[in-house]
């Protein structure tokens, strides 16, 4: 099978290539804007260098996927979050190009890696299954772009395409690789990694609860939908939710419990105030977002997770106080002086273009 992977070289797609790599069934093509190293598993994938923003790009992708039996969609953009337009661009309209491209190329299944977070909110901690509302979280830049890429879906489908269209609906995605990424997306650049291993006290509103899953999970359930052509929605998860009081003993802090509006206030103040490069919509997003019912991942694609969301959180964690990495440049080695050189060299995160 002939497989083009957008942002292959990320945490969930460094995953995807592990699982499809075991064997040799697979000819896959990895689309990003910057090639990984040669090494396992990013050394057995024929590599294309493009930037999904960019419309002069068009053409390269459409080349990559004509013909192929399968496009899977992953890449996105979480920085730099004063910058709407672009992670907009990157999105939404890296999703409409990967669309007309898959449409124009023939190719047979498209997987789109949507997320928990087009879901529209809860109303309460019951779980929902994939037919609950795909609105998104209004105040959340994330979720609205998520949203509007299952728009985008809806509108393929209805146009009657022949072509088999798959949304992955996982929750918050972790391994231990991605600990320097997930570092360099929520955290300032001049805060050392072992600050992870040091925080006394964690403020969130107890009432947090969200859905997690381990990457190489995640993984797995992709390569059943390309296997099986399955078509639809899958909600991918393992249980429990991880709680606030789940965060607090992974860090070996004492909770304590401050009101949801008064933690926004303050990620917004700090947000505004360019000290750090998480805006309060990730906040709205956190106590938003619904649980999630599995049951269609079971029972079609007879997939199950092999880790608890607890331990994957603690796995994660553990691989953002080490800042774990992998050969990749989204998942590179995060250090402070290398964060303190971009930051002279290029400006903050939060509001960098990319070059």
């Amino acid at each position: 099978m002939r497989i083009v992977i957008t942002g292959a070289s990320g945490n969930v797609g460094s995953a995807l290539l592990r699982r499809l790599t075991r064997t040799d069934e697979h000819d896959l093509v990895g689309v990003v804007r910057r090639r990984p190293e040669d090494a396992a598993p990013f050394d057995e994938v024929e590599w294309l260098t493009l930037d999904l923003t960019r419309p002069e790009d068009e053409g390269a992708l459409q080349v990559a996927c004509a013909g192929a039996d399968a496009v899977v969609h992953l890449a996105w953009g979480f920085q730099p979050t004063h910058r709407e337009d672009h992670l907009a661009e990157l999105g939404v309209g890296g999703t409409r190009r990967v669309i007309e491209a898959a449409t124009r190329g023939g190719v047979r299944q498209l997987v789109h890696m949507s997320s928990v977070g087009a879901y529209s909110p809860k109303r309460d901690d019951a779980p929902v299954d994939e037919s609950w509302p795909t609105e998104g979280v209004p105040s959340s830049m994330y979720s609205r772009h998520k949203a509007a890429a299952e728009r985008l879906l809806d509108a393929l489908e209805a146009d009657g395409t022949d072509m088999v269209v798959t949304r992955m609906r996982p929750g918050i995605v972790g391994q231990r690789d991605a600990g320097s990424a997930l570092l360099r997306y929520a955290v300032p650049a001049l805060v050392p990694a072992s600050v992870i291993g040091h925080v006394p006290v964690l403020p969130l509103d107890r009432r947090l609860a969200v859905p997690m899953v381990h990457a190489d999970d995640l993984a797995d359930a992709v390569a059943r939908v390309l296997e099986a052509q399955a078509p639809g929605a899958f909600n991918v998860a393992a249980a429990p939710p991880v709680t606030a009081a789940d965060i607090a003993a992974a860090l070996d802090a004492r909770l304590v419990h401050v009101p949801a509006a008064v933690v926004r206030a303050a990620v917004s103040l700090s947000w505004h105030a360019r000290l750090q490069q998480l805006d309060a919509g990730w906040i709205d997003l956190g106590y938003g977002v619904p649980l999630m019912d599995t049951s269609r991942a079971a029972s079609e694609l007879g997939w199950s997770p092999t880790r608890d969301a607890v331990s994957v959180l603690q796995e994660t964690l553990a691989g953002m106080r080490d800042a774990a990495a992998d050969r990749s440049p989204v998942l590179r080695p995060r250090s402070v002086a290398a964060g303190l050189g971009r930051f002279v060299r290029h400006g903050p995160v939060s509001v960098r273009r990319r070059p």
